[in-house]
């Protein structure tokens, strides 16, 4: 059997392009059910058919959606935009927050080593977390809860990724603050802001995919009075 080559196996189109991988990690847990969950999957089409818009982004962004709540599962792997099929989501099952956490830092980190093999760049990596809750499969002080907290903490620091954390509904935002990197605050998202929310995400990334790899960009802020998020403090 002929070798494959290795940008085909691992899915990575127009490896002569730098890219963004951004994982979306996805509180799916019973209490999203609803009109949580609905918007939860109405929101990844527009972020989809948002990124797929913009010429560079869909050569640039690489997408990955892991669900927590029935178990952890990495539901979408990294893929191009161009490829990028949205899940249908469903909730049921508790909040191994986590369990997720710490996959979603292996998936980045496995990831970026495929980039490093075919001599493609890439930017900083995004995590994006998404809950109403709190997790459930670790307590604050406990063993996986300072695995956690030093594994998003480090990784910020060595600049292997941006972890951005998202409240929504009862989330417990003070869990959120000393998960989240003590530079960058969770944010909560405003009642029925959801759309707004992944429009923001997408023109993020949009503009991320317009630099130049380590070049400083701002970002449209979430928060204000015509934000989509708030901080609390």
């Amino acid at each position: 059997m002929g070798l494959e080559r290795l940008e085909d196996v691992v899915d990575i189109p127009y490896p002569q392009h730098p890219h963004c991988p951004t994982i979306l990690v996805l509180d799916t847990s019973a209490s999203m059910s609803g009109n949580k969950i609905a918007e939860l999957n109405e929101g990844l089409q527009i972020l989809t058919e948002e990124l797929k818009e913009d010429d560079l982004a869909e050569k640039r962004i690489d997408l990955a959606v892991i669900s927590f709540g029935k178990g952890v599962e990495l539901i979408r792997p990294f893929t191009g935009i161009s490829k990028f099929i949205p899940p249908e989501l469903s909730a049921g099952g508790y909040t191994p927050m986590g369990e997720a956490i710490l996959l979603a830092i292996e998936v980045v980190e496995k990831r970026k080593a495929e980039y490093r093999e075919i001599g493609t760049d890439y930017y900083r990596p995004w995590i994006f977390l998404i809950t109403d809750g709190q997790p459930t499969d670790m307590r604050k002080g406990d063993a996986r809860w300072q695995e956690v907290v030093t594994a998003v903490h480090e990784g910020e620091k060595e600049r292997k990724f941006l972890f951005w954390a998202l409240g929504v509904d009862k989330a417990n935002m003070a869990l959120l603050k000393e998960i989240s990197p003590p530079d960058r605050m969770p944010l909560m998202l405003k009642e029925a802001r959801w759309a707004e929310m992944f429009l923001w995400l997408s023109k993020s990334l949009s503009k991320i995919s317009d630099s130049g790899i380590g070049e400083q960009i701002s970002l449209e802020s979430p928060v204000g009075p015509e934000g989509w998020g708030v901080i609390q403090l």
